[in-house]
């Protein structure tokens, strides 16, 4: 169980306290009074400009509704510019890949024409050594005519006729490698044109169908309040 001691106030010191407490609120109320303010004296003027409260206030709203306009239409700017840069990054990647992906191309189709040139030149060569293996011992000379002449001149004929078509051949093949490669470079080229075109257009379209949103949204805004915003038209 606890224990306390009350101790019983003392009258006299409460009353001096508030005696002092009493003379200061009063000392206080008498100063206020003794430096009150003396009245104003004002000499009358018009205030206010040439417009009308109604002009004022229909003023102010337009400049605040131009301001709000203002924000979001750098706001959709600032948005619509990264957005193009983002775009922008974007297409860069994707060119520096496809003509990584057509430098690598055009290396494996010059490699196939060098293998297939080498191949044709070794092809062109055996044969070559093969006919000259068989045109020993065959006369060179062409003065005889081909009446007169004997079985080894016909083989001789033949090999000859023989090695003619196959350069004939050869440089048929290399002409057609050649207009094959000048006919890709050509496609290649159409079809980066049309690419660009394309995304011109597209970029266009993006960019008039934004114009064209932020004009309605602007126009539905403003024709209730029959406010007409300098700047803009509907």
């Amino acid at each position: 169980v606890s224990s306390y001691v009350l101790i019983t106030p003392n009258e006299t010191r409460r009353k001096q306290l508030q005696q002092i407490a009493k003379k200061e609120l009063d000392d206080l109320e008498r100063w206020k009074k003794e430096h009150r303010p003396g009245p104003i004296k004002l000499i009358p003027q018009r205030l206010g400009g040439k417009e009308s409260e109604a002009q004022a206030r229909q003023k102010q709203q337009m400049m605040l509704m131009q301001s709000k306009y203002q924000k979001k239409r750098k706001r959709e700017e600032y948005v619509k510019a990264k957005k193009a840069t983002e775009e922008a990054e974007i297409l860069k990647k994707k060119a520096i890949q496809r003509e990584k992906a057509e430098r690598l191309e055009v290396k494996k189709r010059q490699q196939e024409m060098k293998r297939r040139e080498m191949f044709l030149e070794d092809q062109y060569y055996k044969t070559n050594e093969l006919l000259n293996r068989l045109d020993l011992g065959l006369p060179k000379s062409d003065s005889c005519q081909i009446a007169n002449c004997g079985p080894e001149s016909t083989a001789w004929a033949r090999s000859h006729t023989y090695k003619q078509a196959l350069r004939e051949d050869e440089n048929r093949r290399l002409e057609e490698m050649k207009q094959e490669q000048q006919r890709k470079a050509q496609l290649r080229e159409l079809k980066q044109k049309q690419e660009e075109e394309a995304r011109t257009r597209a970029h266009q379209n993006e960019q008039r169908r934004v114009n064209n949103a932020f004009l309605d949204r602007l126009q539905n805004k403003t024709e209730p309040n029959n406010i007409c915003q300098p700047g803009y038209s509907g």
